[in-house]
C-alpha cells in the first residue's frame, strides 16, 4: 500500500514537472532566458520592433519605434497574436514576441474595455477578425481589403466591429519619404509613381491614441 502510495505521490510530482517545463519552455525568449508572458485580455494591441527588412524603413517614416503589431485573440484558451505578416493568421504570443527586437513588446488596452469589451463586442472582434484570415500582406500598403498590412488590419477589426477607431489616418505624404531607408523602399516598391495620397494608419499612430493605455512592457 505504501508502495502503491510512493508511485502515485512521485506520478503526480513528474507530471507538474513535465507541465511547468512546457510553460518554461514556451516562454523562452530569443535570449535563451525565459521570460513570463504578460497577462493579456481578448482585444488587447501588441507593439514590437520587427526584425524584417522594412522595419527600419518604417521607423524611419513614422519617427517610431515600433514597426509591425497585432491584436490579442485567445484560441482554445491560450493567447494569440492576430497578425498581417505574410498573411494574416494566429501566432502563439510567446512565439510572437521572441521574433521581436530584444523581445520587447508593449501591449496597450481600451481604456473603456471593462465597459467596452463585453462577452458579445469580443464576439464581434472574433467574427470580424475571422473574415481576414489567410489574406496577403500588402508591400505596397494600399487602403484595401484584397492585401493588408499590421496596422490596417487592427483599425479596420476594431473600427468594423465596434465602430472604434484607433488612430488618426494619415496620407503617405505626411511622412519622412526622405530618410535614406525609406527612399530604398519608395524605389523598390513604387518607382517614380507614389501614391501621396493613400490614406494609411501607422503603428505609432495606434500607439499614441488617446483611446488605449499601456498594460504590459518588456
Amino acid at each position: 500500500m505504501k508502495r502503491m502510495y510512493r508511485f502515485h505521490f512521485l506520478h503526480r510530482i513528474s507530471c507538474a514537472g513535465l507541465i511547468a517545463c512546457f510553460y518554461l519552455v514556451a516562454s523562452i525568449g530569443s535570449d535563451g532566458w525565459a521570460h513570463e508572458l504578460p497577462r493579456v485580455n481578448e482585444g488587447d494591441i501588441i507593439f514590437q520592433t520587427s526584425r524584417s527588412a522594412q522595419s527600419q524603413a518604417i521607423q524611419q517614416a513614422t519617427a517610431s519605434r515600433y514597426s509591425h503589431m497585432g491584436l490579442i485573440l485567445f484560441r482554445l484558451g491560450k493567447p494569440c497574436v492576430f497578425e498581417a505578416a505574410a498573411t494574416v493568421h494566429y501566432t502563439p504570443l510567446a512565439e510572437w514576441i521572441a521574433r521581436g527586437i530584444g523581445d520587447h513588446y508593449v501591449v496597450k488596452r481600451l481604456k473603456t474595455a471593462q465597459q467596452t469589451l463585453t462577452p458579445d463586442a469580443l464576439k464581434k472582434l472574433r467574427k470580424t477578425a475571422e473574415t481576414f484570415v489567410g489574406k496577403p500582406y500588402d508591400l505596397t500598403f494600399a487602403w484595401t481589403d484584397e492585401r493588408i498590412y499590421c496596422s490596417e488590419l487592427v483599425w479596420k477589426i476594431y473600427d468594423r466591429a465596434l465602430g472604434i477607431r484607433i488612430g488618426k489616418l494619415q496620407k503617405i505624404r505626411e511622412f519622412n519619404l526622405k530618410a535614406p531607408a525609406v527612399k530604398q523602399k519608395i524605389r523598390e516598391r513604387y518607382g517614380n509613381r507614389i501614391p501621396l495620397e493613400e490614406t494609411v494608419i501607422a503603428p505609432q499612430a495606434m500607439f499614441d491614441s488617446p483611446l488605449v493605455t499601456v498594460v504590459a512592457e518588456q
